[in-house]
């Protein structure tokens, strides 16, 4: 934290990049002397708690050098929540009712909405209304969208996958990604508007050292996440031309990557 700081101090007064790695809630969770103890959901509930004390550190250190509205932050995840990841930190046992998935089913390694989406804020004070986006947007996007930003140009033959999603970043648009295909374990889905199908596989569907549902199930699977975020009602069998729509769309994707 120390060396951000000093780096948003040295750089005060030009353009500058800062990008900001933190551990928590990662295992092992090992929160500072001051956090120990303070959430009462064990190490886990203490990290976050210190994951918001540095966020704030760095926001208050904007503030101060009157940098904040004209900065662009994003505070983002790499996977959804996972509790008992191998170590004894009372992550389960101090839940005390905490639900980190929310609505969603899964957790991390899965291919369900709990595994593969993840918190994501955008803040430009002079530019960026508060608000909420149902834009669909991935994180490999950020290449073309900041290219964009820059007025620069990703080489040919590189980020491929990226889209510029500049416009749905900044507030300006709605409109996100027309598709998306993520990865859980083992498996792929493809996300086109309010659709999600799951390809079928022959893994394992849960993983036992983190007790997780996978998202793997031997059978196509669909769910309409306007109206199922919670992917609890399967529709494959009432809409079999959308699943053969998306399973060729994401076959088409494979033969591309390839």
């Amino acid at each position: 934290m120390t060396k951000s700081l000093e780096f948003i101090e040295e750089n005060k007064s030009k353009p500058f990049f800062l990008f900001h790695a933190l551990t928590e809630p990662h295992v092992p969770r090992m929160p500072s002397t001051m956090f120990k103890g303070k959430s009462g959901l064990g190490y886990r509930g203490d990290a976050i708690l210190q994951i918001d004390w540095a966020v704030g550190q760095i926001l208050n250190k904007l503030e101060q050098l009157g940098l904040d509205k004209n900065t662009l932050i994003i505070l983002s995840s790499d996977n959804g929540p996972v509790l008992d990841d191998g170590y004894a930190d009372e992550a389960v046992t101090a839940l005390n009712g905490h639900t980190p998935w929310g609505a969603l089913r899964g957790g991390k390694y899965s291919a369900f909405e709990a595994g593969t989406r993840v918190p994501f804020i955008v803040s430009w004070p002079a530019l960026i209304k508060p608000g909420v986006s149902d834009a669909m947007i991935s994180q490999v996007d950020f290449l073309a969208s900041f290219a964009t930003m820059l007025k620069t140009k990703v080489p040919a033959g590189h980020a491929p996958d990226s889209e510029n999603m500049l416009d749905a970043l900044l507030g300006r648009s709605s409109n996100g990604r027309k598709i998306m295909v993520k990865e859980g374990m083992k498996t792929l889905s493809i996300t086109r508007g309010d659709w999600k199908y799951i390809e079928p596989s022959n893994a394992r569907p849960v993983n036992p050292l983190v007790n997780i549902e996978l998202g793997n199930s031997t059978a196509a699977q669909l769910y309409n996440l306007k109206t199922d975020i919670g992917e609890k009602k399967n529709l494959a069998a009432e809409n079999p031309e959308r699943v053969r729509e998306l399973a060729e769309q994401l076959k088409a994707f494979k033969l591309t990557e390839k």
